[in-house]
């Protein structure tokens, strides 16, 4: 790891200058990390797919993390497409006035759409005033049906709730969404057949501030989730169940986590990405390695500060792709970047 430090910050010095691909030698393998998208303004909180044998990233687009200089939060959602991953296009470019859309998330729905879910989040002069979320569709991933609020049965006890990213096993989706109010902290698993509206499953009662969470499947049907804490000690939580999900193994994670994502591989390895907060003020994006049993470490750096991490992970033959945001050379804005790694370096 003390050589893969090296070799991160010489990357990031580069990458920063740059903006091109760059590739970095490390050991007995080579990797590459390359923007793909910078206006100029706040990139971030990213997902990827493959959809239709296309690659498909989505993001946030804003002045900042959250609000602009008059204090407003109206975040855009935008979806790049790629045949080979070097060459990104935008195929989508979708606000709603007056409402600051945040972490779009892709993926595949049984009957073969891409579906995108995201959180719109309501400021009254940089107060939070509710959230609502939302979903779209595409058939062939250039045309998308027009935003639609997603619905929850029944109605949790607080109008901030989020539904954070929705994963399918066979014909249902399952998601967790998160909440806070006057009713405090909510954790709720729910479950859909259409990806608009969700019944639920299963309460959790987790203290701390639970609130991103990331779930997915073995092939066996277990269900595995991964959970952001943000309160307390903020250590991440790990969960383990068999259907019908509603009996949890939970265990504590050796770290703070955010912005999380994490795939299973053939072998039941299991690869996460999310950020690192290690270092104070520069927060890093690390990918690490770990088992169903919720055994974690670090394995690689990717090259990133200040504000960044909420990868999409992806696995093209024997490559891990990895978007991500970070902050760059100008103070409060974010690109998006795109990190191809060898398997073998990191399995």
């Amino acid at each position: 790891m003390k050589k893969l430090v090296c070799c991160w910050l010489t990357l990031l010095s580069l990458l920063f200058v740059c903006g091109q691909t760059l590739k970095a030698q490390e050991g007995k393998f080579t990797y590459s990390v390359q923007k793909i998208w910078d206006r100029g303004t706040h990139a971030a909180f990213t997902s990827l797919v493959e959809f239709k044998g296309k690659y498909y990233c989505s993001f946030r687009e804003g002045f900042s993390h959250i609000f602009d200089e008059n204090g407003d939060a109206e975040g855009r959602i935008i979806v790049l497409e790629s045949k080979n991953g070097k060459s990104w296009k935008p195929v989508l470019d979708e606000g709603i006035d007056g409402i600051d859309c945040r972490d779009p998330k892709l993926c595949v729905t049984p009957d073969g759409r891409l579906m995108l879910i995201f959180g719109g989040s309501m400021y009254r002069n940089r107060m939070l005033m509710g959230q609502q979320g939302y979903v779209m569709f595409s058939s062939d991933g250039k045309t998308f049906t027009e935003p639609e609020k997603i619905s929850l049965n029944p109605d949790p006890a607080n109008d901030r709730n989020w539904m954070w990213r929705v994963t399918w096993n066979g014909n249902t989706g399952y998601g967790v969404s998160y909440g806070f109010g006057p009713a405090g902290y909510t954790l709720i698993l729910y479950k859909t057949g259409d990806g608009i509206h969700y019944d639920q499953l299963k309460t959790f009662d987790f203290d701390g501030f639970p609130n991103e969470t990331t779930l997915r499947f073995t092939p066996d049907g277990k269900m595995l989730m991964m959970v952001r804490r943000d309160e307390g000690d903020r250590i991440g939580l790990w969960g383990v169940a068999d259907p019908p999900y509603t009996d949890w193994d939970i265990k504590r994670m050796p770290l703070q986590i955010g912005g999380q994502d994490f795939i299973i591989l053939e072998d039941g390895t299991i690869l996460a990405g999310t950020r690192s907060y290690a270092i104070g003020n520069h927060c890093k994006t690390v990918i690490l390695r770990g088992t169903i049993e919720g055994d974690f470490e670090e394995v690689f750096v990717l090259p990133s500060d200040g504000d960044t991490s909420y990868p999409g992970l992806l696995v093209v033959g024997k490559e891990l792709w990895v978007s991500y945001y970070s902050t760059a050379s100008v103070p409060g804005k974010a690109a998006i970047y795109l990190a191809r790694i060898p398997l073998s370096a990191i399995r």
